[in-house]
């Protein structure tokens, strides 16, 4: 689930790139080269277009992004068991059994 979710992510990323770099700052981009050979798309609904398909890109990004996180293994790493239960175990003993000081220190005070 969490690797689909992922390649979902990066295949939206590269969609946004892509229509971002096509539209022009002004309004213009993809736009004003067809618009003297495209009656159908004309300048307005070609921009209208690609801020759309921007925003809708950019929501999905975003409710997949929140879907990943919710997807993430909870498991750790499987090879670091091992150490990590010792080191579980030995910071559970240290905060369950006071502190020895030697007797030395004792009497050094």
């Amino acid at each position: 689930m969490y690797v689909t979710i992922s390649v979902l992510i990066l295949i939206v990323s590269f969609l946004m790139m892509l229509v971002v770099l096509v539209q022009n700052s002004k309004g213009g981009g993809l736009a004003s080269n067809f618009s003297s050979h495209n009656q159908i798309l004309g300048v307005r609904k070609t921009t209208d277009f690609l801020e759309k398909a921007t925003w809708t890109l950019a929501v999905l990004l975003v409710l997949f992004c929140l879907a990943s996180s919710v997807a993430i293994p909870k498991g750790g790493v499987q090879g670091a068991g091992k150490a990590d239960t010792k080191m579980r175990n030995q910071i559970e003993n240290a905060m369950t059994t006071p502190m020895e000081v030697p007797a030395d220190a004792e009497a050094a005070e």
